[in-house]
């Protein structure tokens, strides 16, 4: 067989996703199931429709969708942009050493995981002995309990989400920079075109597919907002903004083991992420001819 190498290459990711990650999805049943684990998926009765009621109808829907729709906004809206424009501004850097540190330094807080992160951030923001609180009475102010304020959650995780990952999501903006031709950068300087001239007309066209494929990626995984910052940075007094829908899955299906609920709620998760990347890879494919599919 020809290129039999190539094929044995491919086939261990390709059992990996099979294994671990379509086989498992025959449990989804047991959305529509009253699931019990004595009489197991496929012996538990069916009950249709009744968890995913039974959510739509909670006293608590609307505030979870709500605050889980509204923080997928602002990462969107505000982490998204910010790896573009770190990759396009190191990209003009000339000195290889500064732009060198500058990547190791942006990159590296992509390796402190969450738990590190969130007691970090504990410390920093404490009132009585953080840094940023002797800040603010450094300059006449009074000492902010940030974590005990539901209004300071959303911009306390939005700001941690754009520090931590900002690093590594620029690496595959400065790859596809790498890949235009610099023959068009040495026209362009030859016609008397400025850097902001370069960048406009040569570098933002040249990874427009990228953010395209990007972002198509990004909205369909609205939804799907990281589960352990959340719940790490999650306290009875700020639940009225931190409660979204994975920290509430987490509740429902864990701790209080309502296996079927859980799913149910899930599952419309999911569902909701899949007509957004169908409807937005349509749109955008029909507007530049650009899509995943």
């Amino acid at each position: 067989m020809a290129n039999w190498e190539l094929y044995l290459l491919i086939s261990l990711p390709v059992a990996y996703f099979f294994i671990f990650r379509y086989m498992p999805m025959y449990g989804v049943i047991i959305a529509f199931k009253n699931f019990s684990a004595a009489q197991g998926i496929w012996g538990s009765p069916w009950v249709g429709f009744e968890h995913f009621t039974a959510f739509f109808e909670s006293y608590n829907f609307a505030q979870i969708l709500k605050n889980t729709i509204f923080l997928s906004l602002l990462l969107l809206f505000i982490s998204f942009p910010v790896p573009i424009l770190i990759a396009l501004m190191l990209n003009q850097v000339a000195q290889q050493k500064l732009k060198r540190f500058i990547q190791t330094s942006i990159y590296a807080p992509y390796f402190i995981s969450t738990v590190v992160l969130i007691g970090m951030v504990y410390v920093f923001l404490s009132p009585n002995s953080g840094i940023v609180n002797h800040i603010i009475v450094a300059f006449g102010g009074k000492p902010v309990l940030f974590m005990a304020q539901a209004e300071w959650f959303r911009p306390i995780y939005v700001f941690t989400e754009v520090w931590q990952n900002t690093g590594f999501a620029s690496i595959i903006y400065l790859a596809a920079l790498a890949g235009i031709d610099p023959h068009l950068h040495e026209a362009a300087v030859v016609d008397g075109a400025n850097k902001w001239q370069r960048v406009r007309h040569i570098d933002l066209p040249g990874i427009t597919p990228t953010i395209l494929v990007l972002f198509i990626l990004a909205i369909g995984n609205l939804m799907n907002i990281g589960f352990e910052k959340a719940f790490l940075m999650q306290t009875d007094i700020n639940v009225e903004t931190s409660e979204i829908i994975p920290t509430y899955v987490y509740k429902i299906g864990i701790q209080r083991a309502q296996y079927s609920f859980s799913a149910a709620i899930g599952l419309f998760n999911a569902f909701i992420n899949l007509v957004l990347l169908v409807i937005v890879n349509r749109t955008v494919k029909k507007l530049t001819g650009n899509g995943l599919f």
